[in-house]
């Protein structure tokens, strides 16, 4: 595994108007971990419209950042356009929290603060006692159950995000026949490991919203497992 290194990056360009200026700090929201540095609030920031992602203009506002490089993502965006992400995850459990456009962070105007990843008040916890978000809950009978929201046909199997609503999972396979709920089941086994028969879709089987279901783990090793599966 290659080892991990921190990057702090700046835009020194947009330095706050001076010493009474106030600095608003975001941390992770699941490991707490100090991700993002800014002389605004990213409430009152716009959104974009296609992942409700805050817009942050490093030309007017400092953006200082405590992140690790999670590579580049080709997304579809309508027919026949193509969107480029360069990802940046938290330092402290590799949850993917922003993005940019451009490959140079300094040569990008916007950040794009992925939706629900920050927040303004600090955790009190250490990452490895990090709240386990919504999405991952105990069930009755002693079983975990995972939101998760399926992207088909993507270059591979693999978890993109993790955050408060659900799990972010793309299958090479086609939605149709089942065929990408079959990949789904064999990923996610793989991942948890466990066999197909401790896991169940419990519904959204014919759509991209999915309920998974599974056995003999709690809410705490799922999450962990699901954690550290995330990539790029």
């Amino acid at each position: 595994m290659p080892k991990r290194t921190t990057h702090t990056y700046s835009s020194e360009d947009a330095a706050p108007d001076g010493p009474e200026s106030e600095l608003f700090v975001y941390y992770c929201k699941h490991c707490g971990a100090h991700v993002l540095i800014t002389d605004t609030q990213l409430q009152k920031m716009p959104k974009r419209k296609t992942d409700k992602a805050y817009v942050l203009d490093k030309k007017k506002h400092l953006a200082r950042l405590n992140v690790t490089e999670a590579g580049k993502q080709l997304l579809k965006r309508g027919e026949g356009k193509v969107e480029k992400q360069f990802r940046m995850k938290c330092a402290g459990c590799g949850l993917f929290v922003c993005y940019r456009s451009e490959e140079d962070l300094d040569l990008s105007t916007y950040l794009y603060v992925a939706d629900g990843a920050l927040s303004s008040v600090a955790a009190e916890t250490n990452p490895q006692d990090a709240p386990v978000p919504p999405c991952i809950s105990q069930i009755d009978g002693g079983l975990v159950q995972v939101a998760i929201e399926v992207e088909d046909r993507a270059q591979r199997s693999a978890i993109t995000r993790v955050n408060a609503d659900d799990v972010r999972v793309t299958v090479a396979a086609p939605a149709a026949r089942g065929e990408a709920n079959n990949e789904l089941l064999e990923y996610m086994g793989k991942v948890l490991g466990l066999r197909l028969t401790q896991m169940t879709l419990q519904r959204g089987w014919n759509n991209k919203s999915k309920l998974l279901v599974v056995e003999d783990l709690t809410v705490r090793e799922v999450y962990e497992k699901l954690l550290a599966a995330v990539q790029p």
